[in-house]
């Protein structure tokens, strides 16, 4: 591979170049998905479908998802992100683009659903958490989390603007608005300057110098303690025979479900509750900035305490917003308001970094982007089941009570599923070194 240009021209910290596009492409590309949200009331009142059907818009897209999630990782390792990412940005401005024209609830199904939410998981977290761990090793939860946080960035400063701009000219407009800017913000920066690894352009993980590359591979190699593990070859055949993989789908999925359950329905519960439009699209913008803050020391701590009790912590955010909002059914008021947004902001936003962390921790290597892709569909349907299970039992109980007591309880399995899946006992993160273990693997 000719490199030699790309070492003379680029510096050898240009894993943060890569990380501020990460920053930008999430910002927009994220939230273009997420503003479903603000979409969502607006479109129940225009034409009065069930709350199910209505919300099963998103939960469709998310299973569309599935059918390139899997592949996402092998695509990323194939073409590189450079060409995925694009490739993903256009097919959600052309969902976004499209759907001024159309007026069935099949047909948003096909654009809302399948082209916005289905293309987006090339610019979001699923398609980053591909390659960004490739570019850190040392400050790899941290350096994700600043990448994440660019979600919260652009909530705060789209979410106001797309509700205003929804109550003056309508949501179908907004839509066209928001295409506009996915072209505009994401597809050339990607296309020119993203790139899927350090070595593809002359460079070596976490900005080191090539004169100290040897130093840097065996402090590294100092904290893998289950050697064979972290050498497996995760074929598709070994990696579904091992139960660390389904506990940690299983936790994924768990998270996602939760995630979706509150960020596709918490603007209608609020305007339920009382609190207005205006205040409840703040209300997910101010969740979504909090999530700025949120991630980055979420990132920060997982290098010092472990992936597992970072986990466990993002998860007590959610349990916490969950038991809010059932309080506040008998008892509106805007301290419980603000105190499930910042639950969710503060805490539960800090399993965004730890996706790609954990993730390359136990499955790391030649197959990464494999294994990474079957995680991916999990969460892919993890987010429909969130998404759509809260509408549907929304319309045959009244309330979402039964929602959030489910969220509840996912929110202590997921936390559970973490720590049986356990990647410190395979690389321990700089502040938990752990003592060797035997192999783990299952044998074919």
């Amino acid at each position: 591979m000719q490199t030699s240009h790309w070492s003379a021209r680029v510096p050898f910290y240009y894993g943060w170049v890569v990380v501020a596009i990460a920053f930008v492409t999430m910002a927009v590309g994220v939230n273009a998905r997420t503003a479903f949200s603000l979409l969502y009331p607006a479109i129940l009142d225009e034409y009065g479908w069930d709350s199910g059907a209505t919300a099963g818009i998103f939960a469709f897209g998310f299973l569309a998802s599935m059918l390139v999630t899997p592949f996402i990782g092998l695509l990323v390792e194939r073409y590189g992100p450079n060409r995925v990412i694009p490739v993903g940005a256009l097919v959600v401005a052309s969902g976004l683009a499209l759907t001024p024209f159309v007026s069935s609830l099949w047909g948003l199904y096909c654009t809302l659903g399948a082209m916005v939410v289905g293309g987006s998981v090339a610019v979001s977290y699923i398609g980053h958490s591909a390659f960004l761990p490739n570019w850190f090793v040392r400050r790899r939860g941290l350096v994700i989390g600043i990448a994440f946080s660019g979600v919260g960035v652009g909530g705060i400063v789209l979410f106001p603007l797309l509700q205003s701009y929804i109550g003056s000219v309508g949501w179908r407009e907004a839509c066209v608005g928001l295409a506009i800017l996915i072209i505009i913000a994401i597809v050339p920066i990607n296309l020119f300057a993203q790139r899927r690894r350090p070595e593809d352009i002359g460079l070596n993980p976490d900005g080191v110098s090539t004169a100290n590359l040897a130093a840097s591979a065996e402090a590294s190699n100092s904290i893998i303690v289950d050697t064979k593990w972290a050498e497996t070859d995760w074929t598709y055949k070994r990696v579904v025979r091992e139960p660390r993989f389904w506990a940690l789908a299983l936790a994924f999925f768990f998270s996602l479900f939760n995630h979706y359950a509150v960020q596709v329905h918490q603007t209608r519960y609020f305007i339920e509750l009382g609190f207005g439009v205006e205040r409840s699209a703040w209300a997910l913008g101010l969740m979504v900035f909090l999530g700025i803050p949120g991630q980055i020391i979420a990132g920060h701590l997982s290098d010092r305490i472990g992936r597992e009790w970072s986990w466990a912590l993002a998860m007590s955010g959610y349990l916490i917003c969950f038991l809010t909002f059932l309080a506040m059914r008998e008892q509106p008021s805007l301290t419980l308001m603000y105190t499930a947004v910042a639950a969710v902001g503060l805490l539960g936003a800090g399993t965004a970094p730890l996706f790609g962390t954990i993730g390359a921790e136990l499955f790391g290597g030649p197959s990464f982007g494999r294994v990474f892709g079957l995680l991916g569909a999990a969460c892919s349907v993890g987010a429909a089941t969130g998404a759509w299970l809260t509408g549907y039992l929304y319309d045959h109980t009244g309330n979402y009570d039964s929602a959030f007591i489910i969220g509840s309880i996912f929110t202590v399995l997921s936390a559970l599923c973490v720590a049986i899946a356990a990647p410190g006992r395979v690389r321990p993160v700089p502040g938990r070194q752990a003592k060797p273990r035997p192999a783990s693997v299952n044998s074919d």
